[in-house]
């Protein structure tokens, strides 16, 4: 039976004969490593919707595209380059201005270093057959996903790009920035910027639509808030904190028809955010290290964490109970990406990007539940 109907039946019963057979639901949940892809630290994964690629950018300045059925790279290329610093003596946080970006290096007693300008952000735009591309040197570069050959590069910042969104519909993408700036840009009008939005008082570490509004964003920051947006005003709508410490992702979801967000934070913790009411309900406790990345799964009542303590962790989205505590043995844990219908989950870490598969505890496909 698909999961969907499978709640819907439930949906019958008294709420807590409801609870109860969601609980179940969730605890029968298998996750099984499926692939393992070794590699420099994975910042960002992405999933092609219709074909078996994982779209890989790596802290080194490479892209890659995973193909998870064959198990071997489909394509990569270098996205940035690698200047080289010489010469230095005894000098401490040399800043120096490449392409309009700080890159702050600890030097002693002549050691050269080579300072790698990292992509945190890669996405696929099928419906333009692009891959974007954001990196530490303020770039924005467009690339052809069949020749890999770039077809636009973007000054866009002023300091590492740590996130980019792409709109569901529109042509439209959003940048965030150490420069505490976000940006939507329409590649329709030639990658013009239409709008710079000001607020964050610290990095701006991601920025997510809401699925639900497509006028509005939500975006997550060092300086301890989340603040929600409408693309067409420069200033946020209103402001969420509640976190004690910086927060690094930000993502909506629906419980039943009633809009919700979840964030996750240094401070080891994700929060769960009433968005009508605009408070916390709950506070999702256990990682011992900062809180990287999020997702709410669009056809199962699980919320999934990861960590720099090198941790996933599976949460019942009806009770926020801890049901499951993941470990790859990849190191610290960065990016989490996953899309309706599709029974595995991919995530990226310090040392290569592992394929989950879920499914219930009879074998199923957990969309076939």
């Amino acid at each position: 039976m698909h999961v969907l109907t499978s709640l819907l039946i439930i949906l019958c019963f008294p709420p807590y004969l409801h609870d109860y057979f969601v609980m179940r639901q969730v605890q029968s949940l298998k996750f099984e490593k499926e692939f393992v892809q070794t590699s420099e630290k994975v910042k960002s994964v992405d999933l092609h919707p219709t074909k078996p690629w994982i779209l890989a950018a790596l802290y080194s300045g490479n892209v890659c595209i995973w193909n998870y059925q064959l198990q071997k790279v489909e394509k990569s290329f270098r996205a940035t380059e690698s200047p080289g610093i010489e010469n230095f003596c005894s000098l401490t946080d040399i800043h120096i201005s490449i392409n309009s970006l700080l890159l702050a290096r600890r030097m002693s007693n002549r050691h050269v270093n080579i300072y790698l300008v990292a992509v945190r952000s890669a996405k696929f735009i099928v419906r333009e057959n692009w891959i974007v591309v954001g990196a530490d040197d303020g770039l924005i570069r467009v690339y052809n996903c069949d020749t890999m050959e770039m077809v636009k590069e973007i000054e866009a910042h002023t300091d590492f790009i740590r996130s980019l969104a792409i709109h569901s519909t529109l042509p439209y993408m959003l940048s965030s920035s150490d420069d505490k700036l976000i940006k939507l840009w329409d590649w329709e009008k030639g990658w013009i910027c239409d709008w710079v939005f000001e607020g964050h008082e610290h990095y701006v570490m991601q920025v997510s639509f809401n699925p639900k509004d497509l006028n509005t964003f939500a975006s997550a920051s060092l300086d301890g808030t989340v603040k929600i947006w409408n693309m067409d005003s420069g200033s946020p709508n209103f402001t969420l904190d509640g976190h004690s410490k910086g927060i690094n992702c930000i993502e909506y979801f629906m419980a039943g028809d009633k809009p919700f967000l979840i964030s996750g934070s240094d401070d080891y913790t994700a929060k769960v955010w009433d968005y009508e009411t605009k408070s916390c309900v709950q506070t999702l406790e256990g990682h011992t290290h900062n809180v990287t990345a999020i997702c709410v799964h669009p056809e199962l009542p699980i919320i999934i964490t990861c960590s720099e303590d090198g941790t996933v962790r599976v949460w019942d989205r009806t009770n926020y109970r801890l049901e499951n505590t993941l470990e790859y043995g990849l190191e610290r844990v960065w990016t989490v990406a996953y899309m309706k219908g599709y029974s595995r989950v991919v995530f990226g870490c310090d040392k290569g990007t592992v394929v989950v598969k879920i499914s219930s505890s009879n074998g199923s496909d957990s969309t076939n539940v």
